[in-house]
């Protein structure tokens, strides 16, 4: 490499190095205001208010969009705004949460004033400790950066990435004060791909009807493979007395008894096949599905209905890999 790629890794390295600092300093200074922080949003029966102007403004937004999507209602207002009539979107069992780097950020600070006279709470995440926004605050979340990572300490780069990770560290404590589960980040995330990978279930992706391959334990091995073959499944449910599955035959199990001396293909399928095998139902969740093959190290799973054990579908590799999972 030449002085100019040197220089360029080098600048980034310090860059990154930098901001670490920032968020490892950061994580070792929260204390008991973090704490009442959390505490006060959690029992907020409005939404959480994020305030910020410029940089400090767009990590506010992110945040706001984190708690939103994790289960805390909340809304980015931009100070100005606010002062000019948006002030009327906030709500007396709302609280405020105000950032700055050095607290003095004159619109904020301004409708922070506002708020408090009004009784609403308000917690800044600031580093100007003794800062105009700090003196309207209950709850002051300081950010403990001592330089900026840019050569003049003037870019706002080590102070928003500890901003956006207090503003991190705050939204997953409140998951998990909230019992904020699986179920409920669906629910919220219904478009994309994160909606898709927790809302769908096995029954979302199985094959059922003619592309589920079903033989009788008296159906010859020979038989079985027909129908393996003809829905390209490499698997065959195998079922007896009522319907009820009682076993499973794949292209594996038979490479196996081939090389055992098994050779009479004639021979009922109930004497090669696996009993018992492992399954899921339509309404198991795909990601569930997804890491039982992975963790077995198989192709694919057979498919019942819950109630009646009859086999339904067969739940394949191929189609959970098509979907982005497993």
């Amino acid at each position: 490499m030449n002085a100019k790629d040197l220089l360029i890794l080098k600048t980034a390295r310090g860059v990154i190095a930098a901001e670490s600092r920032a968020v490892a300093g950061l994580s070792k200074a929260l204390d008991a205001s973090f704490i009442k922080a959390a505490r006060l949003l959690e029992a907020c029966p409005g939404k959480a208010v994020l305030l910020g102007v410029g940089k400090s403004g767009l990590i506010a937004r992110k945040i706001a969009a984190t708690l939103a999507s994790t289960g805390t209602r909340s809304v980015y207002l931009h100070p100005v705004e606010s002062l000019h009539g948006d002030l009327g979107m906030i709500a007396a069992d709302d609280v405020a949460v105000a950032l700055s780097y050095s607290g003095e950020t004159e619109e904020t600070a301004k409708l922070l004033q506002i708020l408090k006279s009004q009784g609403l709470p308000v917690i800044s995440i600031t580093n100007g400790l003794n800062s105009r926004m700090a003196r309207y605050s209950d709850v002051i979340l300081r950010l403990h950066v001592k330089a900026e990572a840019c050569p003049f300490d003037i870019v706002p780069t080590s102070s928003t990435t500890a901003m956006l990770a207090l503003g991190d560290a705050l939204a997953v404590t409140l998951m998990t004060l909230k019992g904020f589960d699986k179920k409920r980040f669906a629910r919220l995330h219904p478009g994309g791909n994160l909606g898709k990978l927790l809302n769908l279930r096995v029954a979302d992706l199985m094959r059922s009807g003619r592309e589920n391959p079903v033989a009788r334990e008296t159906d010859s091995v020979a038989s079985a493979l027909e129908v393996m073959t003809a829905t390209r499944a490499g698997a065959v449910s195998v079922t007896g007395a009522g319907g009820r599955l009682t076993g499973y035959f794949t292209d594996g199990d038979l490479r196996r008894r081939l090389q055992d001396g098994f050779s009479d293909l004639s021979l009922p399928v109930k004497l090669v096949m696996t009993r018992g095998p492992l399954t899921v139902h339509p309404e198991t969740m795909a990601m569930e599905a997804a890491r039982l093959i992975s963790e077995r190290k198989i192709d694919n799973i057979p498919v019942t209905d819950a109630r009646t054990g009859r086999p339904v579908g067969i739940i394949d590799e191929r189609d959970l890999l098509k979907e982005g999972l497993g």
